[in-house]
């Protein structure tokens, strides 16, 4: 089920999509039928598990959320992680990725 703006038969604007009846599952922006800008998605359960931005139905930058829990906060490239760090129960970084310095000096080797 969906609320929200409507143009031309689109989701445009802000509006929130149900997984059901009553559990929130996003909250957020849409341009042209595809989520874009600031948002918000929940699993079943209706804990967060996202929050940040999204480009032409993509997610761009934001935080992930396992159990409520950080676990990545960051960039993405198509919806995958790209440019950030990941997190453990305790807030304690174990991961960080830089894809695009890595894409530079690829870039570079190239040329």
């Amino acid at each position: 089920m969906y609320e929200g703006e409507y143009l031309n038969g689109e989701r445009n604007g802000k509006g929130k999509k149900y997984h059901s009846k009553d559990i929130l599952e996003f909250e957020g922006e849409y341009l042209n039928g595809k989520k874009n800008g600031q948002a918000k998605e929940y699993d079943y359960d209706g804990n967060l598990i996202f929050e940040g931005e999204y480009l032409y139905g993509h997610k761009r930058k934001g935080k992930e959320y396992i159990n409520g829990n950080l676990e990545y906060e960051g960039e993405f490239l198509f919806d995958r992680k790209w440019d950030g760090k990941g997190y453990d129960l305790n807030g304690n970084i174990i991961y960080e990725l830089n894809n695009v310095k890595a894409l530079l000096k690829n870039m570079r080797m190239i040329y």
